[in-house]
């Protein structure tokens, strides 16, 4: 299927384009390795099942930062979704595509994304919002709530940590990462137009030395009725 791509929407912000395109080098290079890194992902799947649980038949389901399509993207399509993967990394979508081929496929920044009322049901962003920094991640929460039907859903996860846009080694490659401590995350997600109704923690281990254990955080939430149609 052929990859959409997004024009940016940074009105000449020529030092943000060179930034995201530095990240979507990162993770071309890295590529399949990341599924070998971090092979065992029970809580995003548990994540994700919940989410499901709760979407109406064949809903239309937008994956951000869907890197190789494992296993989000799969499990989605499997349960019946239409999917769309969203991601910066050209090499991640052709991963993908090979993974997932009953998906949809875009390529660019979640924040290039039309804020076009009600176009999903729900929304995955696990472990993608974080390669934003904290004032352009609560942008990014805002347009995930737009494009979201009215009560429609979000799965999210990130890494708990307090640091803003901190370049960090990661696989052989750099990148930039953001993160929060859980009260901060819990507090700043209905400021942002979601109501939380699942919270889970979990320690893990990657599978390398590469990269170092860590702290997940996994909420459900659902966009919040004010303002709603």
């Amino acid at each position: 299927m052929a990859v959409q791509r997004l024009s940016p929407q940074t009105h000449g912000d020529t030092a943000w384009i060179e930034r995201e395109a530095a990240q979507a080098r990162a993770y071309d290079a890295i590529g399949a390795r990341y599924d070998e890194a971090f092979p065992h992902k029970e809580g995003q799947v548990a994540c994700a099942e919940a989410l499901l649980e709760q979407l109406p038949p064949g809903a239309r389901v937008l994956d951000v930062g869907s890197g190789t399509g494992l296993p989000t993207a799969r499990q989605l399509v499997s349960a019946g979704c239409e999917v769309t993967c969203l991601d910066l990394s050209p090499r991640m979508l052709e991963i993908a595509q090979a993974n997932v081929p009953q998906a949809r496929f875009i390529l660019g920044d979640v924040l290039d994304l039309a804020r076009e009322p009600g176009r999903f049901d729900g929304v995955t962003a696990f472990f993608s919002l974080l390669h934003l920094p904290r004032a352009k991640l609560r942008d990014a929460l805002g347009l995930l709530r737009d494009i979201l039907v009215p009560q429609g859903l979000m799965a999210l996860a990130m890494v708990e940590a307090d640091v803003d846009d901190v370049p960090i080694p990661f696989l052989g490659s750099r990148i930039r990462v953001t993160g929060y401590l859980r009260d901060e995350l819990q507090a700043i997600l209905p400021d942002s137009g979601f109501t939380v109704e699942l919270a889970r923690t979990m320690s893990y281990a990657p599978e390398t030395s590469e990269a170092g254990p860590e702290v997940q955080l996994f909420y459900l939430c659902r966009r919040a009725a004010g303002g709603d149609p």
